[in-house]
């Protein structure tokens, strides 16, 4: 139920949903006796669009989600574990054209292959089912491990989960199928904005992890500063992807899957 209502919740709360369907609400209320709200509501979803679009916004909501957890400490030494999560993927194109269809969260993929090689004894766990209602949607994490296999990771040092359908089952599953010891030491592989959130839910879980954030979508304190970006399309995607982070952050926490709103390092 939690899912599902998740999941519908996460469609109409994206800020570029709800823009436009305050203007197509007002297109259809110019054929009726409320044309000034028509009118209103046609200027304001205009207004708001170009905003979120063309203005920092989206970069303002972005920077504290990124910068909360710093990049991790190598000098520690080396990790026993790696847990990456999906989200690199599309399963759905994959599946169809017959490639591994990356995304814009390669990184993902591609630090984790990366750390498998820097650190040959690290046990990898790779969490991704599928975030859709449809339950016959192609489960991500069998593509993930494809490409995995491809970039020179050793199959049989990868354990994966193909049930997760959201970050709370990423982390409980997660945890089941690493088994950490108390002296062990395992790394987050996700993308920065969505670190804090998954942070708190695996400690949640009981899973005591260690951040890796890769994926970053901003350069730091100058993307704030700026007023206009170059595509209203990249500005409404990263105003949407703020959003759901910060939503997810606070829905979480008045569940009461997590104990932190705002988790630190």
């Amino acid at each position: 139920m939690f899912f599902v209502l998740s999941k519908t919740l996460g469609l109409f709360m994206a800020p570029s949903n709800l823009m436009a369907a305050l203007g197509l609400i007002g297109i259809a209320l110019l054929f009726t006796r409320f044309r000034r709200l028509a009118s209103w509501l046609i200027v304001t979803s205009l207004v708001l669009i170009v905003f979120a679009g063309y203005s920092p916004l989206g970069n303002i909501l972005m920077l504290p989600l990124e910068q909360r957890f710093p990049s991790w400490d190598a000098s520690r030494g080396a990790p026993d574990g790696i847990v990456v999560l999906g989200g690199a993927i599309n399963p759905q194109i994959s599946l169809a054209r017959g490639v591994v269809a990356l995304n814009g969260a390669a990184e993902r993929i591609t630090v984790t292959a990366e750390l498998a090689h820097r650190y040959p004894n690290a046990r990898i766990v790779l969490s991704g089912g599928t975030s859709s209602l449809n339950p016959s949607t192609p489960r991500e994490a069998p593509v993930a491990v494809k490409q995995l296999v491809a970039l020179g990771v050793a199959h049989d040092r990868i354990t994966i989960d193909e049930q997760s359908r959201n970050t709370i089952e990423n982390a409980v599953f997660s945890h089941l199928l690493a088994s950490p010891k108390p002296d062990e030491r395992w790394i987050l592989v996700t993308s920065a904005a969505h670190m804090p959130r998954a942070i708190a839910v695996f400690r949640a879980a009981g899973f005591l992890i260690e951040a890796y954030p890769v994926d970053y979508q901003t350069r730091g304190r100058k993307d704030v500063i700026g007023f206009f970006n170059t595509s209203l399309a990249g500005g409404l995607e990263m105003t949407d992807q703020a959003i759901h982070e910060w939503a997810g952050l606070v829905i979480y926490r008045l569940a009461g899957r997590t104990s932190k709103l705002f988790p630190a390092p």
